[in-house]
């Protein structure tokens, strides 16, 4: 690889996916595929769901996005119980699908891990739960441990875990959950666990890796309940949240430093809007016959390369980008701690929302980083003093001068 190579700005920036495919028969594995070996340094250990507990039903509807919007009717209303984390990129998704099932007409109580009086709390999205209470849901805080103490004894019909990433933290949310009479659970596991393939995208249904902790999540609540669907999110975008991905672009790219990128920069990943994760959970709750026993790609139907990114935000910000490229072994820097995306292609496909619960994309990019960009600067972050030392390392290994 090069040491250093300027962006082609001719390079396409989004990647439509091609059409999903027809269902297969719900005796075959969903969505069959072809895996080639992928590289000896990938973990050896695997495990391919079974085709029982991914069973697809034989018809689907597709239904508009506008039925979002619409109130629930009396007897649907469902009573809904979010157990969401107080960290990380994921804490963004309990609060927007709270909003999203209150303005359809469920009730919503969301079950925070930790302390309400806790400097977490006064970061996005936590500072922003009075929309939550202003339309009516339910706030409380506590250990999802003893989440029947935390809500006083409250009946629920479906509950969803935004928290746990193993088993010993969901298996108590899961039995109590299912001691107390929830008809259904709904769970966020992670794209990042489809073992790495030489044939992206990910789809559901591909080979996962068998010592993820996720995975023993997802086993456990199938064999607890009949009724259940796991989601598995990737990079995600949207007012409210708070993990830097966009805003490491925009950090670089509003003090006219470059911006430096692993690999080639054309390295596909997907970005998903997060009002497009809670739409797809409410038709989950919406439609639990058909979610049952399935396995959702809760992402975008398009695909972003890692230059492609850079661009967007620089378009998104009005101003210029210089993109460099480097080997981060011949650099000598760990990737994981420079860039906050995998260096890899990294992405999946929402084949089975869009084939049974009938969901429709509506992330935007080049919008949604508008959008991004507008509040990083009211934040005050353009002015903020930041270092940037991992980046100096990169550029001083590359020999690329930085405007003082």
């Amino acid at each position: 690889m090069a040491a250093l190579a300027s962006s082609s700005t001719s390079s396409s920036l989004l990647f439509t996916s091609p059409p999903p495919s027809k269902l297969p028969s719900p005796s075959l594995h969903p969505f069959p595929r072809l895996s080639l070996p992928t590289s000896s340094f990938l973990p050896s250990s695997s495990l391919s769901i079974s085709p029982s507990s991914l069973s697809y039903p034989t018809t689907s509807r597709r239904h508009s996005a506008s039925s979002f919007t619409v109130r629930a009717a009396a007897a649907d209303k469902k009573k809904v119980l979010i157990v969401n984390t107080n960290s990380g990129g994921h804490a963004v998704i309990g609060f927007y699908f709270a909003k999203q099932l209150l303005g359809s007409g469920h009730e919503v109580t969301i079950l925070t891990v930790g302390d309400e009086g806790s400097d977490k709390m006064k970061k996005p999205p936590f500072n922003r739960f009075s929309e939550i209470t202003s339309a009516g849901g339910k706030t409380v805080w506590g250990d999802p441990a003893d989440v029947g103490n935390v809500v006083a004894g409250a009946t629920f019909d479906v509950v969803l875990d935004n928290n746990g990433k193993d088993l010993d933290t969901v298996r108590p949310v899961v039995d109590w959950a299912k001691s107390s009479g929830v008809k259904q659970f709904l769970f966020i596991s992670s794209a990042g666990i489809y073992k790495p393939t030489d044939d992206p995208p990910h789809v559901e249904g591909d080979v996962v890796k068998a010592d993820a902790g996720h995975v023993g999540v997802e086993k456990y609540i199938a064999e607890v309940f009949s009724s259940w669907a796991t989601f598995r999110p990737q990079y995600m975008i949207g007012s409210g949240n708070n993990k830097d991905c966009e805003e490491w672009f925009f950090d670089r790219i509003v003090r006219n430093r470059p911006v430096p990128i692993p690999g080639s920069g054309m390295q596909l990943t997907n970005i998903a809007h997060v009002r497009d994760l809670s739409s797809m959970l409410t038709l989950a709750v919406e439609k639990p016959e058909a979610a049952s026993g399935n396995i959702f790609n809760c992402v975008s139907d398009r695909a972003v390369t890692l230059d492609g990114m850079a661009r967007l935000c620089a378009e998104a910000a009005g101003l210029p980008v210089e993109i460099i490229h480097y080997d981060p072994k011949a650099v000598g820097i760990d990737a994981k701690k420079a860039f906050p995306f995998r260096n890899m292609h990294f992405y999946a496909e929402p084949r089975a929302a869009k084939d049974i619960l009938g969901w429709e994309g509506t992330t935007n990019l080049q919008e949604d980083l508008k959008e991004r960009f507008e509040e990083y600067v009211k934040i005050g972050r353009d002015k903020k003093p930041i270092k940037f030392e991992i980046d100096d390392k990169i550029l001083e290994a590359l020999k690329v001068a930085v405007a003082v």
